[in-house]
């Protein structure tokens, strides 16, 4: 499953990138150049051992300007923040050991560059890279003790470890302030998808409920079938939900036939799929998983619809779908037959087995069964025990 990034969410993280590297030259290079300045002034800051690669950390720090244009471009923000932090710490590292081993009583501990690293890495709202900066931090100073074999480098853990705990309180304000944007977003979402299917049920009240179980199917089997994160589930849950919005556009005559259908009007019928997806194609939680809503009535042996996609080349997770909503449609009753029992319709998956489904997503199934047979009983008593209905609309 592809992990998709809100453009808005892209942007405003290349805008922080953007100001976070103007912030840094402006304290590296002012940091220096008033030192530089006021060391003139005050003897006792002027020492015997001077930065050996100060020019060369310079060198290398303007170096990278020309990767991070090249990265920025390319919309790789993140590796930005972690190049331009492993290499001043490393070079100011090695600066440190060349410059004050043998000179332990001369060394300098700190800096205005690690004071902005450690404060203003929480605006990223990164728990890694907030891990990154601190323990990297804490290795650079312990590293430069032990070789240069001064207990200055002490103040420096200990002042590391003190701003660490400011930032880390920084970060938790500001991921408890995206999480609450995040679960807004996330309600408002789950609302007007709900929104939908109750539109799509009162155009055919015998879908009723189709959709929640279908996804609910779905979710366990991809539980058991890949290691997704809560998010990636989530927004496989949305498409599940919304697999059958396309049939809004079919006409009621057709949508609610009690009789067999036409070739005709089974075409119609069909096209469901093709305008679900373009429906949904611009919903940013949705995109990743179009193909859900595009494909779940593909076969594995290439004689579904719309695409005639054969095996692997029909999406994983609609394929997880597909065996999720034809164990609903065989369990619900239609307009020209009752229900199957779930004994039943667990054979019918069984024999579809490399015809109509992924044999290895029959396989799951079959460990999966007695959980969708909770979610099946659960599902009848909230329709206060009546049998599940369906149109025969779904083929």
């Amino acid at each position: 499953m592809k992990k998709e990034i809100d453009s808005n969410i892209r942007n405003e993280e290349g805008r922080t990138v953007k100001w976070f590297l103007v912030l840094f030259y402006i304290i590296y290079v002012g940091f220096d150049v008033a030192y530089t300045f006021i060391a003139e002034y005050i003897p006792k800051l002027d020492d015997d051992a001077p930065d050996v690669l100060r020019l060369w950390i310079y060198i290398i720090m303007f170096s990278l300007i020309p990767i991070a244009v090249y990265l920025y471009k390319k919309q790789r923000y993140h590796q930005i923040k972690y190049l331009y932090f492993i290499c001043y710490t490393s070079i100011t590292l090695l600066n440190d050991i060349v410059s004050f081993i043998g000179k332990p009583e001369l060394y300098k501990t700190g800096n205005a560059v690690e004071i902005f690293w450690l404060l203003l890495s929480p605006i990223f709202v990164s728990t890694p890279f907030f891990k990154v900066v601190t323990i990297g931090l804490l290795l650079k100073y312990i590293i430069a003790g032990l070789i240069i074999q001064t207990p200055f480098a002490l103040m420096s853990i200990l002042m590391v470890f003190i701003l660490s705990i400011f930032s880390f309180i920084l970060l938790n304000r500001f991921q408890s302030y995206v999480n609450a944007v995040k679960t807004s977003y996330d309600s408002q979402l789950i609302g007007i998808v709900k929104g939908v299917i109750a539109t799509l049920e009162l155009k055919d009240p015998y879908t009723r409920g189709h959709s929640e179980r279908v996804a609910d199917y779905a979710l366990e089997l991809a539980k058991i079938c890949g290691n997704y994160s809560d998010e990636e589930l989530k927004s496989f849950n949305y498409a599940c939900l919304l697999h059958d919005i396309g049939k809004i556009h079919i006409p009621d005559q057709i949508l609610m036939k009690p009789t067999n259908l036409t070739k005709d009007e089974y075409e119609i019928i069909k096209s469901h799929t093709i305008v679900g997806a373009e429906a949904v194609s611009e919903v940013a939680g949705l995109r990743s998983n179009i193909e859900v809503i595009r494909s779940h009535h593909e076969r594995w042996d290439g004689k579904g619809y719309p695409d005639q996609l054969i095996g692997e080349q029909i999406p994983y997770l609609a394929r997880i779908a597909a065996v999720a909503d034809a164990f609903d449609a065989m369990t619900s009753t239609r307009s020209y037959r009752p229900a199957l029992t779930i004994d039943e319709a667990f054979e019918r998956i069984l024999e579809g087995k490399g015809t109509q489904f992924d044999p290895e997503l029959v396989n799951a199934f079959q460990r999966v069964f007695p959980s969708w047979k909770k979610i099946h009983a659960k599902a009848n008593e909230k329709c206060g025990g009546q049998e599940i209905k369906i149109n025969k609309a779904y083929i």
